[in-house]
């Protein structure tokens, strides 16, 4: 049984972690561009040199004694969200939506005091969230209010992103992924949000990824999550590619919000993108990026060759490719 499994994960092109460790990120990604992506200061800055709309810079809090600072530079925001420069999977992120007299509303409503706001920057200062455990610095950057187009898939105010595989700057995957209530409103995965497989083709979102089953629904809402027109498609795919010539990363995931005035806005960047998007997708990254490979070389001249071949190669699942999520 276990052999039939590795032989349906292996016609279905599934891409495994040991593989795309080996086969692409140490292939294709060079340690000494790691830093540009790991550090979310640094992406900033990069993305701003190449004129990729990113959520406003407030203030870096790089030190223990710049926690002293934090009353003045945040007095004038009445909402921003607070997070680890070198974290990962969400772990760290704070968002506050209002203020009271004792300290700060975070998103899901509670209330969170001065002190244990300052104990939580103090923290991510020390390196708790951040990806190698060494000491990090805090970022106060604006919130972005979501474009509307996933309102109805979407736990109360969270804030769904978009994230696209990247290969030799050719779009390869993407999917949304929807806070729920389980993720506290937040749009990881892992903590229990969905992931909604997009078309490449048509920007068209598909069935979803929960918990690792295929649902259909949103689990909070009820609503359908698949047949959803993402806006700014066109302009989605051209950033993320453009994302390969931007920080010379071969493999690497692209991660956007929908801002309702700005329209796509660039989060950050990931050298080591997870696999669930395959899920998501239920279609295997492996075949996708053989056919890559197999591109004639005029498609990698540019990010409008590489789309435009990846929007005519990648539509939809390939239902004899189709992933099965156990039952």
């Amino acid at each position: 049984m276990i052999l039939d499994g590795f032989r349906r994960l292996r016609k279905s092109g599934v891409l495994g972690m040991n593989f795309r460790n080996a086969g692409y990120i140490m292939a294709y990604n060079a340690r000494s561009a790691y830093p540009l992506v790991d550090d979310k200061v640094q992406t900033k800055r990069l993305a701003e040199k190449f004129g990729i709309p990113i959520p406003e810079l407030y203030y870096v809090v790089e030190n223990h004694g710049s926690i002293a600072k934090l009353p003045g530079v945040l007095e004038p925001l009445g909402e921003f969200v607070v997070k680890p420069a070198r974290g990962s999977g969400g772990s760290g992120i704070i968002l506050i939506k209002g203020r009271t007299e004792d300290g700060f509303v975070t998103q899901s409503g509670k209330t969170m005091s001065k002190e244990d706001f300052n104990y939580h920057i103090a923290s991510i200062l020390s390196g708790i969230f951040s990806l190698e455990g060494g000491e990090d610095t805090a970022i106060i950057e604006a919130l972005i209010h979501p474009d509307a187009v996933f309102k109805d898939v979407t736990y109360r105010e969270g804030v769904p992103d978009v994230r696209i595989i990247v290969y030799k700057g050719v779009p390869v995957m993407a999917m949304v992924r929807l806070p729920t209530e389980a993720s506290d409103g937040k749009a990881n995965l892992h903590r229990g949000a969905i992931g909604a497989g997009i078309d490449l083709s048509s920007g068209i979102t598909l069935a979803a990824v929960h918990k690792s089953r295929i649902v259909k629904t949103h689990p909070d809402t009820g609503n359908p999550v698949n047949g959803i027109q993402l806006p700014h498609w066109d302009k989605l795919l051209m950033t993320a590619s453009e994302a390969m010539d931007m920080t010379g990363l071969g493999y690497l995931g692209a991660d956007f919000v929908l801002d309702r005035e700005r329209g796509p806005v660039l989060l950050e960047l990931n050298a080591r993108p997870g696999l669930a998007i395959q899920m998501a997708n239920q279609s295997g990254l492996r075949i996708r990026l053989d056919e890559t490979d197999s591109a004639p070389p005029a498609v990698f001249s540019s990010p409008a060759s590489r789309v435009a071949w990846a929007r005519d190669h990648f539509t939809g699942p390939d239902s004899s490719t189709l992933i099965s999520s156990g039952g």
